[in-house]
């Protein structure tokens, strides 16, 4: 049986996530000045106040790259916004966005502060420029993470991945890393209540607030290391990583689009 969460939990609930955003807000203004290590702890603990303002309880399998790792790219599938708040909370990461997120009120300017990669998606010799970034961040030992279905899916389905973005893992000699990320509802069941799909922001934080809780798994394959393989190749293994993982169908849709953040 479907459950809501009471009306007046949804408020405290939102009051609690304003004032949240807000002191997001407050550290972003100091945050590139922060050594390094003092910017991953600030990201990783306003992730993880995100997902428990929201009642999301994260859970996290295989093995997460330790700090040894210096050069690490994440390879997910997307389903959500909340995609990017559950990989910071359980690894702090970059990520890269279309571009146009950077005019977006609030959440254009939390993007630039903590050093988004934004890739113009309308120019396709944006993309060297853009893995080129990729690479030149992956070499300070900061870990990236893309999505490269290049839009969300409702969690039931594994999208083609796009190998446009994955030259930056070749040109860094990057280690690969699948994640393979599902939300659950209260009774165990794929959350469609989580994905993020032709609505708004505000319609989809209508939704997740009335589920009492959601689980947030993210399963972490093997690294698969770019070492003489092309780009292609490397999207091939990860995305069947990834499907195997939730054992979920692949759909293949072949283009060069490149990878992106759909708006959230």
């Amino acid at each position: 049986m479907k459950q809501s969460t009471p009306r007046y939990i949804r408020m405290i609930r939102l009051t609690r996530l304003f004032i949240h955003v807000v002191w997001g807000i407050l550290q972003a203004v100091f945050y590139p000045y922060c050594p390094q290590e003092k910017q991953q702890r600030m990201m990783q603990n306003w992730a993880a106040g995100i997902l428990k303002i929201l009642n999301i309880d994260l859970q996290c399998s295989g093995e997460i790259p330790g700090e040894e790792i210096k050069c690490a790219l994440f390879v997910a599938n997307h389903i959500s916004w909340l995609d990017i708040c559950v990989m910071m909370a359980a690894s702090p990461t970059q990520f890269v966005a279309k571009s146009e997120i950077k005019n977006w009120p609030v959440i254009g300017f939390l993007c630039k502060r903590i050093g988004t990669i934004f890739i113009e998606r309308s120019k396709r010799s944006d993309t060297l420029r853009t893995n080129h970034e990729i690479s030149t961040v992956l070499s300070t030992g900061e870990r990236v993470c893309i999505f490269p279905e290049a839009g969300t899916s409702d969690g039931t389905r594994i999208n083609h991945f796009h190998a446009s973005l994955l030259q930056s893992a070749i040109n860094a000699e990057a280690y690969l890393y699948p994640v393979a990320i599902r939300y659950l509802d209260h009774t165990g069941e794929i959350s469609r209540d989580a994905a993020y799909i032709d609505v708004s922001l505000a319609v989809s934080l209508r939704k997740i607030l009335k589920q009492p809780c959601i689980e947030a798994i993210l399963a972490f394959n093997d690294a698969i290391h770019s070492s003489g393989k092309n780009r292609r190749e490397l999207a091939r293994s990860a995305e069947q990583a990834v499907a195997n993982r939730l054992s979920l169908p692949l759909y293949h849709t072949e283009s060069g689009k490149p990878s992106y953040l759909p708006g959230a």
